[in-house]
């Protein structure tokens, strides 16, 4: 897991000794947007026009931040508009590489052998993490944004003048609660296993553990009265969520030590985790392989021995639980 200096790649684990033992999410330095008639977004440069063939998705099977662009990807029937790469499981000396595997897609675009040289082909001298997912732009040859948040949004809504399958998943009316459950579970749950798992220090480590299952506690309650976490209709918040959920009895428990309580341990988050892995097109964008190699397997200072368990048995195609 390294990072690129002036263009340079360096192999290098994340500095949590300056913060305490706590582990620091770099921000995505990519911030420009796709829109229907190429005006500027909320926030980067202008010049991105929605048009089928333009744009190319890299992403990880194994990443729950790439994850959800995928499935709103697939949620939006733009696969035929936006073609898709997808790195090796094993984040080794290199980063993320197209090494020949089972599930990888190779950078047709680029010829890339890693994903770090997709970055220095858009800035020769980038400095930062190299991470998925990327939206590149194949008219101009640059990145146009490498936050998932930004590119959920979007997909969402870019491409529904061009033949995307229509379905609001920001819709007015709910941006309010979205923005407000998104900032919490961001926090704690998406970032906060991480925050359990790459902590140094004990305190670092129960700060973030605490914190995680607080939210979860919160968000069981909040399933137990309604369908979705805005109600009845699937949001972006749900597939915010859903990446983490499904990992979490697979990696998290185990290798990030976030052992409280499994997922399967809290019936309507287990219900709900099923029930959007059962939406239509959602479960082809799940490797299990690629999640539980590359977390056992790339995270060195965690895991040395490299060995991955072959459990937990987790059956996400068994029948929801939930009546709503």
């Amino acid at each position: 897991m390294g990072l690129l200096v002036e263009g340079v790649w360096q192999d290098q684990w994340y500095d949590t000794a300056r913060n305490g033992g706590r582990f620091i999410r770099s921000e995505s330095q990519f911030r420009n947007w796709i829109t229907p008639d190429g005006s500027p977004g909320p926030t980067g440069a202008g010049g991105f026009k929605a048009e089928p063939g333009r744009y190319h998705l890299y992403i990880s099977r194994a990443c729950p931040w790439a994850h959800r662009t995928a499935i709103l990807r697939a949620l939006k029937g733009l696969e035929s508009m936006i073609p898709l790469s997808v790195v090796h499981w094993l984040m080794g000396e290199q980063g993320w590489s197209f090494a020949p595997a089972s599930a990888v897609v190779a950078d047709t675009v680029n010829g890339a052998e890693f994903l770090h040289r997709v970055y220095t082909k858009a800035v020769p001298d980038y400095s930062g993490r190299v991470t998925v997912p990327v939206l590149w732009d194949k008219a101009r040859g640059i990145i146009v944004n490498n936050e998932s948040a930004d590119i959920l949004r979007m997909f969402n809504s870019a491409f529904d003048g061009i033949g995307a399958v229509p379905g609001d998943y920001y819709p007015e009316n709910l941006r309010p609660e979205i923005d407000a459950l998104n900032e919490r579970i961001y926090e704690t749950v998406n970032n906060g296993v991480y925050r359990a798992g790459f902590a140094t220090t004990q305190a670092a480590y129960e700060e973030a553990v605490e914190a995680l299952f607080e939210t979860l506690d919160w968000l069981e309650a909040r399933l137990a009265r309604q369908r979705r976490l805005c109600g009845a209709r699937q949001t972006e918040a749900d597939w915010r969520l859903f990446p983490t959920l499904l990992r979490f009895d697979l990696v998290y428990v185990g290798h990030f030590k976030c052992n409280l309580r499994r997922l399967q341990d809290y019936p309507n988050l287990w219900s709900y985790t099923r029930e959007l892995y059962q939406t239509p097109g959602v479960a082809a964008t799940v490797d299990v392989e690629h999640i539980k190699k590359h977390y056992y397997m790339s995270h060195k200072a965690i895991n040395p021995t490299g060995i991955v368990p072959r459990g937990p048995l987790v059956d996400f195609a068994a029948p929801p639980t939930r009546r709503f």
